[in-house]
């Protein structure tokens, strides 16, 4: 090939590349794409004129022209983060939360035209308002109650957003935490309350069981002396059957008497009658018995 050929060769690829360029840009100045979950919304001045919510091209002639704008407003679920919100408690407590939200666009007009920025107007709302709800619960019951704080955070908010075409369909409090020098404190106090309850309870303890030891005994010595108080009853029993066998009876006192005569320290008289001897007169006797001769 000649250089004449290459020429020729170079403006047509260039004329062809400008060509295709010149196409895709008259395509897209007369055509608009909607993709999936948006919606398209066309104004002219500022004035919107007409709305394409159906996936696929329109063909719009006047695309191209400088006051014919082309909005793509997404329809689909999204969400927001709001980190290291800071609060005060009820108590004062200054507590770090994180703010989790699940919202989507229900009308793409009043969120284009009803607000300047509704993405920024709904977090500033879910701020004002988790200022409001949080700050009145204390430290402990944000972290036992986040569920039932977040619902309650998307029901207030709800009925504000819905004027901008927003729906907030879940709010949830997550990462709850206090401050690094607020932590020590609050850590020192519920180890001072850990160790007063302790107290208490030890001590609480120790009188139960005096108590218990003081009713056990009560309740030891009333048996006892129940038990001992049937004895004589059992033994009066006993003797009044006696009473029918006065020989058997007469054989008991008998043996009842001697069983009262202590061995060791007592002297017992047999056969004296008191009429010749006197048992006291016989213990006044000298001993007479000789002692043994011994033998050597």
């Amino acid at each position: 090939m000649t250089g004449n050929d290459w020429m020729w060769l170079s403006l047509g690829g260039a004329a062809g590349v400008v060509a295709l360029t010149l196409l895709s840009i008259a395509w897209r100045g007369i055509y608009i794409g909607v993709e999936d979950e948006h919606v398209a919304l066309v104004t002219r001045f500022g004035k919107l004129v007409a709305k394409y919510d159906k996936p696929g091209l329109v063909l719009y002639p006047t695309k191209w022209l400088p006051w014919v704008k082309v909005q793509q407003v997404s329809m689909a679920r999204d969400f927001r983060v709001i980190h290291d919100l800071r609060l005060n408690d009820a108590r004062g407590t200054t507590v770090v939360a994180d703010l989790w939200l699940e919202l989507r666009i229900v009308d793409p007009e009043k969120a284009l035209f009803a607000v300047e920025d509704w993405d920024k107007a709904t977090q500033n709302l879910v701020l004002h308002a988790a200022m409001t709800i949080l700050g009145s619960r204390d430290f402990q019951e944000i972290l036992d109650d986040r569920k039932d704080l977040g619902a309650k955070l998307q029901r207030d908010v709800s009925s504000e957003t819905e004027r901008w075409g927003v729906k907030v369909d879940q709010v949830f409090v997550r990462h709850v935490a206090l401050l690094p020098e607020v932590s020590r404190q609050v850590f020192g106090t519920v180890a001072a309350r850990l160790e007063r309850a302790r107290a208490v309870l030890m001590e609480q303890g120790r009188l139960d069981v005096a108590q218990l030891e003081a009713e056990t005994s009560r309740r030891v010595a009333s048996l006892v002396g129940e038990a001992k108080s049937q004895y004589p009853l059992a033994v009066g029993r006993a003797l009044q059957k006696l009473k029918s066998r006065p020989a058997v009876f007469d054989a008991y006192n008998a043996l009842y008497e001697l069983a009262q005569i202590r061995g060791a320290r007592t002297v017992a008289f047999r056969g004296f009658d008191g009429k010749e001897l006197r048992v006291l007169d016989a213990a006044m006797l000298p001993d007479i018995q000789q002692p043994a001769a011994r033998t050597g």
